[in-house]
């Protein structure tokens, strides 16, 4: 039997150094489903956001091991969500590195961090409904589809989405 090829990769918090993965995330095919590329102005306000966990939510970079290398990024922040107060989660992953399971991966890692915080039960993400890699992804790490919606990202832009969740507190334990 053949071996199975499983990407091994880790989150780090985001640092003072990543804005230039912003950068490389903010072309017109990453940005298709999300209201296009932001000016430059927009991407040092949010790596600004993201390099405070205690107000905006904790974000990571993803790095592909052995070789160290940041291939993409995710995060969870405070969401509510039909009333109740839970965890939103995006991800991203550079072009080159698509189509290894690398966005599965770190999702399912950013599961586990959102479980071990244990403030909220649930985690949701919020796909545009034409984004069929994007919502692959929530499938395979283990979300439940629960509808659609309208979804406003970035503020302004509103979008058809899939609202995916998983329990976070079945990931802990």
């Amino acid at each position: 039997m053949a071996a199975i090829n499983v990407p091994h990769t880790v989150l780090e918090p985001w640092s003072e150094g990543d804005l230039d993965l912003l950068r490389r995330n903010n072309t017109p095919e990453m940005t298709e489903h999300l209201g296009g590329p932001e000016s430059e102005e927009r991407l040092v306000e949010r790596h600004r956001r993201y390099l405070d966990p205690e107000a905006n939510g904790t974000m990571f970079r993803v790095v592909l091991l052995p070789k160290g290398r940041a291939v993409g990024s995710t995060g969870f922040w405070d969401h509510e969500w039909g009333g109740e107060p839970a965890y939103e989660t995006g991800y991203g992953i550079l072009p080159e590195f698509q189509g290894r399971g690398l966005a599965v991966a770190a999702t399912k890692a950013v599961v586990a961090r959102a479980a071990a915080d244990g403030r909220r039960r649930f985690l949701y993400a919020f796909p545009s409904v034409h984004h069929a890699a994007s919502n692959a992804v929530c499938r395979k790490a283990g979300f439940e589809l629960v509808e659609e919606c309208e979804f406003e990202y970035p503020k302004g832009n509103f979008i058809r989405s899939n609202v995916w969740r998983t329990d976070l507190s079945a990931a802990a334990a």
